[in-house]
């Protein structure tokens, strides 16, 4: 039995709870890991806000980190203990249609560990956010949510590799396929947004228009590669992506916000004739998005993207390799680094949009 500290959640809307709790060992197809970073995700923020799916609770949060196994499971082959990882929150089966065809990230199966850890004195089973609860100090994870790294890769930068940075600069790259000399426009300027951009700058897009309603968050999108940057609290951003390609529209557009329908519609509205919507953020369940057919009959076309049409194990080491070669941005993406116990206030100053990205870390 181990003894770990996680960052709880217990109600919706009520502080989250940091605690020690006992955790088993990893069984059949399992790894213990010990968590050495946890990226503060806005995803986690909902999760806590109650405005997605209903999560079983308590759970413990995270879904975006990295550490060093620590214990196999019987069955496990491609790990050992000592091995530095990157999780991640998509296992795939590598069994099903999906993936049999090379799209893991929507894995119609989606195995996860089936363990719980028993919280001291409350007698309540605890559920990991994501089949990972990376906001605790160890975790146990299924063998192929455990992507193995580079171990001079530092702990902080790969775990935000795990999520923000996969499913943004993925979205670019893998879903969008942005063609060098393109434009693109991209709406919110936070974790996956700024991603997105990189993720544009990198494929060789020539015009990157970010559109966000902070000053500050448009500012450091200039960092990551924006050449253009609208504040839609002022002006109708459609019409200024407009005016910044000569009337015709992006050839690509993203939604990295979630929440409300307008940015969705208003990718739509911006790309150009053939142009691509794509939609990153996850809205709310059930958010309606109203289309105006003429769109369509232009060939407009709408794709979503899932974990930025992710296969993590060849994904994540691509994207660390960038990072080594100085092209792809991690160092600043960190704006805050917060011990477990400061949870809370990670989550205020990420509710505030005073950082890009938060990490956890556990000494």
């Amino acid at each position: 039995m181990n003894r770990i500290k996680g960052a709880v959640l217990y109600e919706y809307n009520e502080p989250v709870i940091v605690e020690e709790m006992d955790l088993g060992s990893p069984g059949n197809g399992e790894v213990l890991v010990k968590m050495m970073a946890s990226g503060v995700c806005h995803s986690d923020w909902h999760v806590v806000k109650g405005e997605w799916w209903d999560i079983p609770k308590p759970v413990i949060l995270g879904h975006e980190g990295a550490g060093i196994v620590e214990e196999i499971g019987s069955g496990v082959t491609r790990l050992k203990p000592g091995d530095h990882v990157i999780l991640s929150w998509m296992p795939s089966c590598g069994l099903c249609e999906a993936c049999q065809i090379g799209r893991p990230n929507v894995c119609y199966t989606q195995p996860r560990s089936n363990r719980t850890a028993r919280t001291t004195g409350t007698n309540k089973d605890i559920s990991f956010l994501s089949g990972l609860g990376t906001m605790a100090s160890y975790t146990i994870v299924t063998e192929e949510a455990a992507v193995s790294i580079d171990k001079t890769m530092p702990f902080p930068q790969a775990s935000l590799v795990g999520c923000g940075v996969m499913t943004g600069v993925g979205a670019a790259i893998n879903t969008a396929k942005v063609h060098p000399g393109s434009s693109v426009a991209v709406f919110g300027a936070g974790g996956v947004g700024l991603n997105v951009i990189q993720g544009a700058a990198i494929a060789g897009a020539t015009t990157i228009i970010s559109i966000d309603l902070l000053d500050n968050k448009l500012q450091l999108a200039k960092q990551f590669g924006a050449t253009h940057i609208i504040n839609s609290k002022d002006i109708d951003p459609v019409e200024a992506i407009k005016d910044l390609t000569g009337g015709l529209g992006v050839h690509y557009a993203f939604e990295a916000i979630g929440l409300v329908s307008e940015p969705f519609v208003q990718t739509i509205h911006s790309v150009r004739n053939r142009g691509l919507a794509v939609w990153v953020g996850h809205a709310p369940l059930q958010t309606p998005v109203t289309i105006d057919a003429r769109d369509l009959m232009w060939e407009k076309k709408v794709i979503g993207s899932m974990y930025g049409s992710a296969r993590p194990h060849i994904d994540f080491g691509r994207l660390i390799s960038l990072y080594q070669a100085g092209q792809l941005k991690l160092d600043e993406l960190i704006t805050r680094s917060f011990n477990i116990d400061d949870v809370n206030t990670a989550f205020k100053v990420l509710e505030e949009g005073k950082v890009a990205r938060s990490v956890l870390t556990f000494d």
